[in-house]
């Protein structure tokens, strides 16, 4: 298994890649519009479509609902990477953290070329097809982030990792402010158990993930809207989408089963010489 050093070097890492998300590319301030120019440029339909997806992030924290993925077959897929005898997601957490790097990074690819062929699909028929690929790219999302929590140990059958599923989702596509204040929270969730409860009451109504989701979406799908030539904006908005999510979900998963990994070395009885 890994050493102590071995293990901070991916914590440093990751700690640089959290820096580098503090600052917004060009492209990705000029897509976030102002509210005002997105209501009145994004077609009401379409803003509803969001409100209703949004709404059932609720639905999901509580229940999981249809988003649920299957367990078994996610644990299936790691024991032929890894040959090792796991039974439970719990087991999952003992890998070597090289094995879920590499599990995490194969699905990472998958999932983007997924995503890209989804978006081309449907932005090849503009508006008509649009109402289509938001709904399929939320789910694809949620189902990406709970094999990563999977890969990485961590159940999504658990009403708290569903929270940070939706708290990862967040990140991916906040600002600069957005993102400092959920690695905030994240980092208080496992310390407190009064943490998740506030967290859960700040996303009553869902109203801040609606309005993140239509910030990132806005630009975006306007353009996917034009027939035949959505097909290029649909697959590089849909790419862009999914992989900047499942980067995020790997990174802050990563980080807890490092901090865990480490926790559990210090806890090692050291041995001692005469």
């Amino acid at each position: 298994m890994e050493t102590k050093e071995q293990l901070t070097v991916h914590l440093q890492m990751i700690e640089e890649w959290e820096k580098d998300q503090k600052g917004l590319w060009f492209w990705e301030k000029l897509g976030r519009l102002p509210f005002k120019i997105l209501d009145k440029l994004t077609p009401t339909f379409i803003q509803e479509k969001i409100a209703v997806l949004v709404s059932e992030l609720g639905s999901y924290i509580q229940t999981g609902g249809r988003y649920l993925i299957s367990e078994e077959s996610v644990l299936k897929k790691i024991r032929s990477v890894t040959w090792q005898p796991i039974e439970t997601i719990q087991d999952v957490g003992n890998i070597p953290l090289d094995e879920m790097i590499t599990l995490s990074e194969e699905l990472q690819k998958s999932r983007v070329k997924l995503a890209t062929v989804q978006g081309a699909s449907t932005g090849f028929g503009g508006l008509f097809t649009l109402a289509i690929d938001i709904p399929v790219i939320l789910g694809m999302a949620l189902k990406t982030l709970q094999e990563i929590a999977m890969i990485h140990g961590y159940d999504p059958n658990d009403k708290q990792e569903r929270i940070f599923i939706v708290k990862c989702l967040q990140f991916a596509s906040a600002d600069i402010v957005g993102k400092e204040a959920v690695l905030t929270e994240l980092a208080a969730m496992h310390e407190d158990k009064k943490a998740t409860d506030s967290m859960i009451s700040q996303l009553q109504g869902w109203q801040e993930v609606f309005f993140t989701y239509r910030d990132s979406f806005g630009w975006k799908k306007l353009f996917q809207m034009v027939p035949i030539a959505g097909m290029i904006f649909g697959a590089y908005a849909n790419k862009t989408m999914i992989n900047d999510i499942a980067e995020a979900g790997i990174m802050l998963y990563r980080k807890r089963r490092i901090y865990e990994k480490l926790h559990d070395i210090n806890q090692r009885p050291t041995s001692t010489t005469e």
